[in-house]
Protein backbone atom coordinates (compact mmCIF):
# COMPACT_ATOMS: atom_id res chain seq x y z
CA UNK A 1 0.00 0.00 0.00
CA UNK A 2 0.98 3.34 -0.86
CA UNK A 3 1.23 6.08 1.61
CA UNK A 4 -1.76 7.90 -0.22
CA UNK A 5 -4.25 9.05 2.32
CA UNK A 6 -7.55 7.13 2.06
CA UNK A 7 -10.80 9.58 0.92
CA UNK A 8 -12.80 8.80 3.30
CA UNK A 9 -16.05 7.73 3.61
CA UNK A 10 -15.47 4.71 1.04
CA UNK A 11 -19.04 4.00 -0.26
CA UNK A 12 -18.13 0.91 -3.08
CA UNK A 13 -18.36 -2.49 -1.69
CA UNK A 14 -17.70 -6.10 -3.14
CA UNK A 15 -20.99 -6.98 -1.28
CA UNK A 16 -23.49 -4.89 0.52
CA UNK A 17 -23.52 -6.77 3.29
CA UNK A 18 -19.50 -6.53 3.91
CA UNK A 19 -17.79 -3.25 4.53
CA UNK A 20 -15.69 -1.73 1.82
CA UNK A 21 -12.34 -4.12 1.45
CA UNK A 22 -10.09 -0.80 2.05
CA UNK A 23 -10.88 -0.60 5.63
CA UNK A 24 -10.29 -4.44 6.36
CA UNK A 25 -6.77 -3.24 4.03
CA UNK A 26 -5.78 -0.29 6.56
CA UNK A 27 -6.81 -2.83 9.82
CA UNK A 28 -3.77 -5.09 8.50
CA UNK A 29 -1.44 -2.95 7.18
CA UNK A 30 -2.07 0.69 9.09
CA UNK A 31 -4.85 0.41 12.20
CA UNK A 32 -4.32 3.92 13.20
CA UNK A 33 -3.95 5.96 9.80
CA UNK A 34 -5.08 9.09 8.50
CA UNK A 35 -7.49 9.80 6.09
CA UNK A 36 -8.98 12.65 4.21
CA UNK A 37 -12.80 13.85 4.35
CA UNK A 38 -14.46 15.37 2.27
CA UNK A 39 -14.84 18.97 4.30
CA UNK A 40 -11.18 19.01 2.71
CA UNK A 41 -9.97 18.08 6.79
CA UNK A 42 -8.36 14.98 7.31
CA UNK A 43 -8.66 12.74 10.31
CA UNK A 44 -7.18 9.58 12.06
CA UNK A 45 -9.48 6.39 11.28
CA UNK A 46 -9.48 3.75 13.65
CA UNK A 47 -9.87 0.37 12.81
CA UNK A 48 -9.10 -2.09 15.23
CA UNK A 49 -11.46 -3.03 18.19
CA UNK A 50 -8.75 -2.36 20.68
CA UNK A 51 -8.07 0.82 19.58
CA UNK A 52 -11.71 1.94 19.12
CA UNK A 53 -12.73 1.28 22.38
CA UNK A 54 -9.74 2.72 23.96
CA UNK A 55 -10.50 6.03 22.40
CA UNK A 56 -14.12 6.33 23.13
CA UNK A 57 -13.27 5.66 26.88
CA UNK A 58 -10.61 8.35 27.39
CA UNK A 59 -11.53 11.63 28.12
CA UNK A 60 -8.57 13.07 26.26
CA UNK A 61 -10.85 12.68 23.00
CA UNK A 62 -14.41 15.19 23.13
CA UNK A 63 -17.61 14.62 21.45
CA UNK A 64 -17.96 18.28 21.53
CA UNK A 65 -18.60 19.74 17.86
CA UNK A 66 -18.06 23.24 18.27
CA UNK A 67 -13.72 22.32 19.22
CA UNK A 68 -11.40 23.21 17.03
CA UNK A 69 -10.15 20.25 14.46
CA UNK A 70 -13.52 18.48 15.29
CA UNK A 71 -14.06 15.89 11.90
CA UNK A 72 -16.25 17.19 9.67
CA UNK A 73 -17.48 14.16 7.07
CA UNK A 74 -19.13 16.90 4.95
CA UNK A 75 -18.45 18.21 1.92
CA UNK A 76 -21.17 21.09 2.21
CA UNK A 77 -21.89 23.44 5.65
CA UNK A 78 -24.79 21.43 6.97
CA UNK A 79 -26.31 21.04 10.56
CA UNK A 80 -25.59 17.76 12.46
CA UNK A 81 -29.34 16.40 14.07
CA UNK A 82 -27.83 15.65 17.05
CA UNK A 83 -25.41 19.54 17.43
CA UNK A 84 -26.03 20.68 20.48
CA UNK A 85 -27.69 17.81 22.69
CA UNK A 86 -26.32 16.21 25.87
CA UNK A 87 -24.76 13.72 23.39
CA UNK A 88 -21.98 16.11 22.29
CA UNK A 89 -21.22 17.30 25.73
CA UNK A 90 -18.34 15.89 27.81
CA UNK A 91 -17.64 15.02 31.32
CA UNK A 92 -20.03 16.23 33.83
CA UNK A 93 -21.95 18.26 31.97
CA UNK A 94 -23.12 15.02 29.75
CA UNK A 95 -23.09 12.88 32.80
CA UNK A 96 -25.97 15.12 34.51
CA UNK A 97 -28.20 14.89 31.28
CA UNK A 98 -27.42 10.87 31.10
CA UNK A 99 -28.31 10.59 34.88
CA UNK A 100 -31.56 11.72 34.41
CA UNK A 101 -32.29 9.18 31.86
CA UNK A 102 -30.50 6.12 33.03
CA UNK A 103 -33.63 5.11 34.42
CA UNK A 104 -35.71 5.54 31.87
CA UNK A 105 -33.71 3.08 30.06
CA UNK A 106 -32.69 0.27 32.99
CA UNK A 107 -33.64 -3.42 32.04
CA UNK A 108 -36.09 -4.00 34.43
CA UNK A 109 -37.81 -0.89 33.06
CA UNK A 110 -37.63 -1.79 29.42
CA UNK A 111 -38.44 -5.51 29.93
CA UNK A 112 -41.76 -4.11 31.15
CA UNK A 113 -42.04 -2.23 27.79
CA UNK A 114 -42.33 -6.26 26.01
CA UNK A 115 -46.27 -6.05 25.55
CA UNK A 116 -46.23 -3.07 24.14
CA UNK A 117 -43.60 -3.42 21.81
CA UNK A 118 -45.42 -6.54 21.03
CA UNK A 119 -48.67 -4.91 20.49
CA UNK A 120 -46.72 -2.23 18.07
CA UNK A 121 -45.07 -4.95 16.12
CA UNK A 122 -48.27 -7.32 15.70
CA UNK A 123 -50.45 -4.13 14.53
CA UNK A 124 -47.56 -3.61 11.86
CA UNK A 125 -47.82 -7.24 10.72
CA UNK A 126 -51.79 -7.40 10.88
CA UNK A 127 -51.73 -4.85 8.32
CA UNK A 128 -49.20 -6.36 5.99
CA UNK A 129 -51.30 -9.72 6.17
CA UNK A 130 -54.42 -7.65 5.21
CA UNK A 131 -52.56 -6.10 2.37
CA UNK A 132 -51.35 -9.17 1.01
CA UNK A 133 -48.51 -10.27 -0.53
CA UNK A 134 -46.23 -8.62 -1.73
CA UNK A 135 -44.95 -6.12 0.87
CA UNK A 136 -42.66 -3.58 1.64
CA UNK A 137 -40.94 -3.82 4.68
CA UNK A 138 -39.05 -0.65 5.30
CA UNK A 139 -42.29 0.94 4.97
CA UNK A 140 -44.34 -0.92 6.52
CA UNK A 141 -42.42 -2.27 9.52
CA UNK A 142 -39.12 -1.16 10.07
CA UNK A 143 -39.70 2.52 10.21
CA UNK A 144 -43.11 2.22 11.75
CA UNK A 145 -41.99 -0.30 14.73
CA UNK A 146 -39.56 2.32 16.55
CA UNK A 147 -41.62 5.54 15.90
CA UNK A 148 -44.54 4.09 17.14
CA UNK A 149 -42.85 2.45 20.09
CA UNK A 150 -41.31 6.16 20.83
CA UNK A 151 -44.56 7.78 20.67
CA UNK A 152 -45.69 5.23 23.40
CA UNK A 153 -42.46 5.95 25.84
CA UNK A 154 -42.80 9.77 25.50
CA UNK A 155 -46.25 10.19 25.92
CA UNK A 156 -47.59 11.04 22.68
CA UNK A 157 -51.65 10.85 22.40
CA UNK A 158 -52.94 7.65 19.77
CA UNK A 159 -54.52 9.86 17.83
CA UNK A 160 -51.06 12.32 17.11
CA UNK A 161 -49.19 9.33 15.83
CA UNK A 162 -50.22 10.09 12.10
CA UNK A 163 -48.52 13.77 12.55
CA UNK A 164 -45.75 12.62 14.49
CA UNK A 165 -44.56 9.33 12.66
CA UNK A 166 -45.33 11.44 9.40
CA UNK A 167 -42.73 14.37 11.43
CA UNK A 168 -39.92 11.39 11.67
CA UNK A 169 -40.34 9.89 8.33
CA UNK A 170 -39.78 13.41 6.73
CA UNK A 171 -36.61 13.70 8.98
CA UNK A 172 -35.30 10.43 7.74
CA UNK A 173 -36.15 9.99 4.78
CA UNK A 174 -33.27 10.14 2.08
CA UNK A 175 -35.41 11.46 -0.09
CA UNK A 176 -36.34 14.88 1.71
CA UNK A 177 -34.70 18.04 0.33
CA UNK A 178 -33.26 20.99 2.79
CA UNK A 179 -36.83 22.46 3.07
CA UNK A 180 -38.57 19.54 3.50
CA UNK A 181 -36.32 18.69 6.53
CA UNK A 182 -36.64 22.55 7.89
CA UNK A 183 -40.50 22.09 7.78
CA UNK A 184 -40.09 18.74 9.33
CA UNK A 185 -38.01 20.16 12.73
CA UNK A 186 -40.01 22.97 12.61
CA UNK A 187 -43.03 21.19 13.20
CA UNK A 188 -42.01 18.55 15.01
CA UNK A 189 -40.19 21.16 17.65
CA UNK A 190 -43.13 23.01 17.83
CA UNK A 191 -45.23 19.28 18.87
CA UNK A 192 -43.24 18.91 21.27
CA UNK A 193 -43.29 22.21 23.05
CA UNK A 194 -47.36 21.41 23.16
CA UNK A 195 -46.68 18.28 24.28
CA UNK A 196 -44.65 19.26 27.17
CA UNK A 197 -47.44 21.89 27.80
CA UNK A 198 -50.00 19.84 28.00
CA UNK A 199 -47.48 17.20 30.52
CA UNK A 200 -47.00 20.30 32.66
CA UNK A 201 -51.04 20.51 32.82
CA UNK A 202 -51.65 16.78 33.17
CA UNK A 203 -49.12 14.49 33.73
CA UNK A 204 -49.13 10.79 32.71
CA UNK A 205 -47.67 7.87 33.00
CA UNK A 206 -44.51 8.44 30.42
CA UNK A 207 -41.40 9.79 29.79
CA UNK A 208 -41.98 13.13 29.83
CA UNK A 209 -44.45 13.55 32.28
CA UNK A 210 -41.93 11.80 34.96
CA UNK A 211 -39.45 14.20 33.94
CA UNK A 212 -41.42 17.92 33.93
CA UNK A 213 -42.06 16.63 37.53
CA UNK A 214 -39.36 14.81 39.06
CA UNK A 215 -36.52 17.37 37.15
CA UNK A 216 -38.36 20.72 35.41
CA UNK A 217 -40.61 21.71 38.43
CA UNK A 218 -37.91 21.13 40.77
CA UNK A 219 -35.66 23.37 38.53
CA UNK A 220 -33.20 20.74 37.57
CA UNK A 221 -33.78 21.12 34.04
CA UNK A 222 -35.70 24.07 31.95
CA UNK A 223 -38.32 23.62 29.72
CA UNK A 224 -36.72 24.26 26.65
CA UNK A 225 -33.95 21.53 27.73
CA UNK A 226 -36.42 18.60 27.78
CA UNK A 227 -38.04 19.76 24.41
CA UNK A 228 -33.99 19.08 23.40
CA UNK A 229 -33.54 16.07 25.45
CA UNK A 230 -36.91 14.54 23.80
CA UNK A 231 -35.63 15.67 20.15
CA UNK A 232 -32.48 13.79 21.16
CA UNK A 233 -33.82 10.74 21.86
CA UNK A 234 -36.21 10.39 18.70
CA UNK A 235 -32.82 11.39 16.50
CA UNK A 236 -30.46 9.22 17.92
CA UNK A 237 -32.51 5.92 18.08
CA UNK A 238 -35.13 5.90 15.45
CA UNK A 239 -33.46 5.50 12.12
CA UNK A 240 -30.50 3.37 13.28
CA UNK A 241 -33.31 1.27 15.01
CA UNK A 242 -35.48 1.15 11.75
CA UNK A 243 -32.25 0.12 9.14
CA UNK A 244 -31.05 -2.57 11.87
CA UNK A 245 -34.66 -3.99 11.46
CA UNK A 246 -34.15 -3.98 7.47
CA UNK A 247 -30.51 -5.24 7.61
CA UNK A 248 -31.60 -7.59 9.60
CA UNK A 249 -34.61 -9.44 7.85
CA UNK A 250 -32.16 -9.10 4.92
CA UNK A 251 -29.45 -10.85 6.32
CA UNK A 252 -31.15 -14.11 8.33
CA UNK A 253 -33.18 -14.18 4.86
CA UNK A 254 -29.57 -14.25 2.97
CA UNK A 255 -28.44 -16.71 5.86
CA UNK A 256 -31.51 -19.56 5.35
CA UNK A 257 -29.52 -21.94 8.13
CA UNK A 258 -28.90 -19.34 10.38
CA UNK A 259 -32.86 -18.21 10.25
CA UNK A 260 -33.96 -22.16 10.77
CA UNK A 261 -31.96 -22.31 13.54
CA UNK A 262 -33.07 -19.35 15.05
CA UNK A 263 -36.59 -20.11 14.12
CA UNK A 264 -36.36 -23.31 15.94
CA UNK A 265 -34.81 -22.78 19.32
CA UNK A 266 -36.34 -18.83 20.46
CA UNK A 267 -33.33 -18.57 22.91
CA UNK A 268 -31.29 -17.86 19.91
CA UNK A 269 -32.99 -14.96 18.86
CA UNK A 270 -31.06 -12.70 21.33
CA UNK A 271 -27.85 -14.19 19.80
CA UNK A 272 -28.95 -13.84 16.99
CA UNK A 273 -29.89 -10.50 17.42
CA UNK A 274 -26.16 -9.45 18.90
CA UNK A 275 -24.78 -11.26 15.93
CA UNK A 276 -26.56 -8.89 13.60
CA UNK A 277 -25.47 -5.79 15.34
CA UNK A 278 -22.00 -6.87 14.94
CA UNK A 279 -22.13 -8.32 11.94
CA UNK A 280 -24.31 -5.09 10.41
CA UNK A 281 -23.11 -2.43 12.22
CA UNK A 282 -25.66 0.59 10.96
CA UNK A 283 -23.12 3.29 11.94
CA UNK A 284 -21.03 3.08 8.63
CA UNK A 285 -18.96 6.43 9.38
CA UNK A 286 -18.30 5.54 13.00
CA UNK A 287 -17.79 7.70 16.11
CA UNK A 288 -16.17 11.02 15.34
CA UNK A 289 -13.85 12.78 18.34
CA UNK A 290 -11.49 15.23 18.78
CA UNK A 291 -8.50 14.94 21.08
CA UNK A 292 -7.83 17.72 23.84
CA UNK A 293 -4.62 16.37 24.50
CA UNK A 294 -2.10 14.32 22.89
CA UNK A 295 -2.82 10.73 23.59
CA UNK A 296 -0.82 7.75 21.86
CA UNK A 297 -3.29 5.02 20.48
CA UNK A 298 -2.03 2.08 18.80
CA UNK A 299 1.56 2.65 18.34
CA UNK A 300 0.46 6.26 17.05
CA UNK A 301 0.95 10.02 18.60
CA UNK A 302 -2.56 11.85 18.25
CA UNK A 303 -2.05 15.51 19.01
CA UNK A 304 -4.32 17.91 20.82
CA UNK A 305 -6.95 19.59 17.76
CA UNK A 306 -6.80 16.64 15.50
CA UNK A 307 -9.79 14.27 14.58
CA UNK A 308 -10.59 11.19 15.16
CA UNK A 309 -13.23 8.87 13.44
CA UNK A 310 -13.64 5.25 15.26
CA UNK A 311 -14.71 3.22 12.68
CA UNK A 312 -17.28 0.77 14.70
CA UNK A 313 -17.99 -1.28 11.85
CA UNK A 314 -14.08 -2.05 11.39
CA UNK A 315 -13.75 -3.07 15.14
CA UNK A 316 -16.56 -5.28 14.73
CA UNK A 317 -15.04 -7.19 11.92
CA UNK A 318 -12.04 -7.23 14.11
CA UNK A 319 -10.02 -11.42 13.96
CA UNK A 320 -8.44 -10.50 16.88
CA UNK A 321 -11.75 -10.43 18.82
CA UNK A 322 -14.55 -12.38 16.47
CA UNK A 323 -12.55 -15.22 14.72
CA UNK A 324 -13.59 -16.11 11.65
CA UNK A 325 -15.20 -12.23 11.81
CA UNK A 326 -16.61 -11.86 8.32
CA UNK A 327 -18.73 -14.93 9.16
CA UNK A 328 -22.22 -14.66 10.08
CA UNK A 329 -23.09 -16.91 12.81
CA UNK A 330 -25.55 -16.61 15.92
CA UNK A 331 -24.15 -19.00 18.01
CA UNK A 332 -20.45 -16.84 18.10
CA UNK A 333 -21.54 -15.04 21.53
CA UNK A 334 -20.70 -11.06 20.19
CA UNK A 335 -21.75 -9.90 23.49
CA UNK A 336 -18.27 -7.30 23.23
CA UNK A 337 -19.28 -5.71 19.94
CA UNK A 338 -19.20 -2.04 19.77
CA UNK A 339 -21.95 -1.51 17.50
CA UNK A 340 -23.95 1.33 20.38
CA UNK A 341 -20.38 2.53 20.92
CA UNK A 342 -17.91 2.03 24.04
CA UNK A 343 -17.59 4.21 27.40
CA UNK A 344 -19.88 6.82 28.72
CA UNK A 345 -21.36 8.01 25.73
CA UNK A 346 -22.63 3.98 25.05
CA UNK A 347 -25.70 4.37 23.28
CA UNK A 348 -28.18 5.10 26.45
CA UNK A 349 -31.16 3.19 24.25
CA UNK A 350 -29.37 -0.01 24.03
CA UNK A 351 -31.32 -2.12 25.97
CA UNK A 352 -35.03 -0.76 24.16
CA UNK A 353 -33.09 -1.04 20.65
CA UNK A 354 -32.73 -4.67 21.21
CA UNK A 355 -35.80 -5.90 22.62
CA UNK A 356 -37.35 -3.78 19.40
CA UNK A 357 -35.38 -6.20 17.28
CA UNK A 358 -35.67 -9.60 19.15
CA UNK A 359 -39.46 -8.95 18.77
CA UNK A 360 -39.73 -7.83 15.43
CA UNK A 361 -37.34 -10.64 14.03
CA UNK A 362 -39.49 -13.47 16.12
CA UNK A 363 -43.28 -12.19 15.41
CA UNK A 364 -42.38 -11.19 11.25
CA UNK A 365 -40.80 -15.22 10.93
CA UNK A 366 -43.59 -16.54 13.10
CA UNK A 367 -46.37 -14.86 11.16
CA UNK A 368 -44.59 -15.59 7.83
CA UNK A 369 -42.64 -18.66 7.78
CA UNK A 370 -42.30 -18.57 3.89
CA UNK A 371 -40.59 -15.21 3.89
CA UNK A 372 -38.64 -14.43 1.18
CA UNK A 373 -36.87 -11.15 -1.11
CA UNK A 374 -38.65 -10.69 -4.56
CA UNK A 375 -35.77 -9.41 -6.12
CA UNK A 376 -32.12 -10.63 -5.44
CA UNK A 377 -30.10 -8.69 -3.14
CA UNK A 378 -28.08 -7.22 -5.97
CA UNK A 379 -30.97 -5.14 -6.96
CA UNK A 380 -31.87 -3.74 -3.39
CA UNK A 381 -31.12 -0.36 -2.73
CA UNK A 382 -28.80 0.35 -0.36
CA UNK A 383 -28.04 3.55 1.83
CA UNK A 384 -24.31 3.91 0.88
CA UNK A 385 -23.81 7.58 1.42
CA UNK A 386 -25.56 8.20 4.35
CA UNK A 387 -24.18 7.77 8.05
CA UNK A 388 -26.80 5.49 8.75
CA UNK A 389 -26.27 2.30 6.48
CA UNK A 390 -29.35 0.25 5.92
CA UNK A 391 -31.46 -0.75 3.09
CA UNK A 392 -34.14 1.97 1.13
CA UNK A 393 -36.57 -0.57 0.35
CA UNK A 394 -36.75 -4.50 1.31
CA UNK A 395 -39.40 -6.04 -1.30
CA UNK A 396 -40.70 -9.25 0.00
CA UNK A 397 -43.35 -12.15 -0.61
CA UNK A 398 -44.78 -15.37 1.22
Amino acid sequence: MTDARLAFPVTERACPLDPPREYARLRLERPVSQVDLPSGQWAWLLTRHQDVRAVLDDPRFSSDMSRPGFPNLYAKPVEPVLKGTFIRMDGEEHAHYRRMLTGEFSVKRVEAMRPAVEAVVDGCLDRIETSGSPAELVRDLALPVPSRVICGMLGVPHEDHGTFGGYLQTLFDAKSDREQIGAAKTGLAAYLDRLVADKEREPGDDLISRLVTEQVLPGRLSRQELITISWMLLAAGHETTAHMIGLGVLTLLEHPDQLAAAKADPKLMACAVEELLRHQTVMQLGMTRVAVADAVVGGQLIRAGEGVIALLAMANRDGEVFPDADRFDIRRGARNHVAFGYGPHQCLGHTLARLELQVAFTRLFERFPGLRLTTPVERIPFRYDAIVYGVQELPVTW
